[in-house]
């Protein structure tokens, strides 16, 4: 059995029925944002808010309407300083009870995205969690940081330079001093 989410709160899609949505407000206190930070492998989650609310969608489908507001703190990829985003983003997730998985091995990801099948009980919790994790930077930057590249070579050996790794790059030169060197007179034998 995998792990309880730090935050959760499953809603039984059977208890569901009628008309009226069923409104949510999750704001993690900051026990339960540490272990949401630690679970996303990320440094902090200082400020997080997902409110919505899921109502039925026609007969027996449903539909998840929230916005999640976040500030996070990430290393930064190049120094590992601090960097703190700030994220703002709607989600939607529509859960249709005749959902049809595609069958074959290999398809083609749908243009909605937001569609899935009716489980047993929805979990705002880990809806929040999952827009969450989509929502952070790949890669994090402090404003200024460049990455300066990297030189490995053992001992007593030079590294490989930008010109060592791009083995093709001297071909148009080498080319153009052969042609240069034929009998047509082309050019410079650059020797």
């Amino acid at each position: 059995m995998a792990d309880p989410l730090p935050v959760s709160m499953p809603l039984r899609t059977a208890s569901l029925g009628g008309r009226k949505p069923v409104r949510f407000d999750l704001r993690p206190d900051a026990a339960q944002r540490s272990a949401l930070a630690l679970l996303l492998g990320i440094s902090a989650i200082p400020a997080l808010r997902f409110r919505g609310d899921l109502r039925p969608l026609g007969r027996s489908d449903l539909v998840l309407e929230a916005h999640l507001d976040a500030t996070v703190i990430q290393p930064c990829v190049i120094s590992l300083a601090p960097v703190t985003t700030k994220i703002g983003a709607p989600v939607l997730r529509r859960y249709l009870r005749d959902y049809a998985q595609p069958a074959e091995e290999e398809a083609e990801m749908p243009e909605d995205d937001s569609a899935e099948p009716l489980p047993d009980s929805i979990d705002p919790g880990a809806v929040m969690t999952e827009a969450l994790a989509l929502a952070l930077p790949d890669y994090p930057r402090v404003p200024g940081a460049v990455y300066g590249g990297v030189a490995v070579a053992p001992p007593g050996a030079m590294p490989l330079g930008e010109a060592d790794l791009k083995p093709f790059a001297g071909l148009a030169d080498l080319s153009r001093r052969l042609s240069g060197g034929n009998s047509s007179g082309g050019g410079d034998t650059g020797t």
